[in-house]
């Protein structure tokens, strides 16, 4: 059997599109909108577009809690944005964020529009803005703003690293592999140990640092990502799975998981966020509307 050949890298990268993977289709080395199309506006303070991936769950998970506290101005519409049609290519959404990565948040309870992209930016924003899940003790907002800084560079070694190359990529490759599956179970570690002795991240109260990191290492802890639990043995970190199940738990939680999730039982979906007087009737109607 001949050997494959060692790839050497060209002087100039160029783009292929026939690279193949998952998300072949969608992915791109270059910015901007792909196509004219307007985005869709509800009627209440708060618009998002976004997907119930890890990063959009952060944040339907975040205007739920505010909603369970009794913040009427966290009433928002939430818009599907399905991500492997391009639709965060349109003209709309890229104004919003010119990323072109879900989600989105745009606050119209203002004079005028504020856009807010990145998902630990859109949870910084809302926490500041109702006062609610970042403490204001300096010592536990630091502790908390540490832990949401520390998922957002981590995550990318989980998902675009680890989850690319073990269940996307169109050919195994060994040394990818476990090369992330070696930082993840690294990461993993840290949050175990970090939860030891600590009830959440940032020590007895729940935070947005929770609320960041459960969607992909609670996640992952309960083997519901990439199919990968065995593999990186996720039963292994207790504290991890004890932390998972106790936010997982939390009302607000279960509904925000629902928001805006495509796939599944029809039972499990949410395609529109509606009052807060009569959401609990509703909850388990699958809702259409911003679709």
């Amino acid at each position: 059997m001949t050997e494959p050949t060692e790839y050497v890298p060209p002087k100039v990268w160029e783009w292929k599109k026939g690279s193949g993977g998952r998300f072949a289709n969608i992915n791109r080395p270059i910015a901007g909108p792909t196509h004219d199309k307007d985005l869709p506006v509800g009627k209440h303070p708060l618009q998002l577009y976004s997907l119930a991936t890890p990063n959009g769950v952060k944040v339907t998970v975040m205007l739920e809690e505010l909603l369970a506290l009794g913040h009427a101005g966290a009433e928002y519409d939430a818009w599907l944005i399905r991500i492997n049609e391009g639709d965060q290519f349109s003209s709309g959404f890229v104004a919003v964020n010119p990323n072109s990565k879900i989600p989105a948040l745009l606050d119209r309870s203002g004079p005028n529009p504020i856009r807010v992209f990145e998902s630990g930016a859109i949870l910084v924003y809302l926490a500041e803005k109702f006062g609610a899940f970042l403490p204001t003790d300096a010592a536990t907002r630091a502790e908390t703003l540490s832990w949401l800084f520390w998922q957002m560079g981590s995550a990318p070694y989980l998902g675009g690293g680890f989850g690319h190359f073990y269940a996307y990529a169109p050919t195994k490759i060994e040394y990818a592999i476990d090369r992330f599956a070696m930082e993840v179970k690294r990461q993993l570690d840290v949050l175990d140990r970090r939860l030891a002795d600590n009830a959440y991240l940032a020590g007895d109260t729940y935070t947005i640092a929770d609320m960041a990191v459960w969607p992909w290492y609670g996640g992952l802890a309960k083997g519901l990502l990439y199919e990968s639990g065995e593999f990186l043995d996720v039963a292994s970190y207790k504290n991890v799975n004890r932390w998972a199940d106790l936010i997982a738990d939390r009302p607000a939680v279960k509904r925000g998981r629902m928001v805006n999730r495509p796939f599944g039982d029809p039972a499990s979906q949410l395609h529109e966020r509606h009052d807060a007087s009569d959401f609990d009737r509703k909850t388990q109607d699958k809702l259409t509307a911003g679709g």
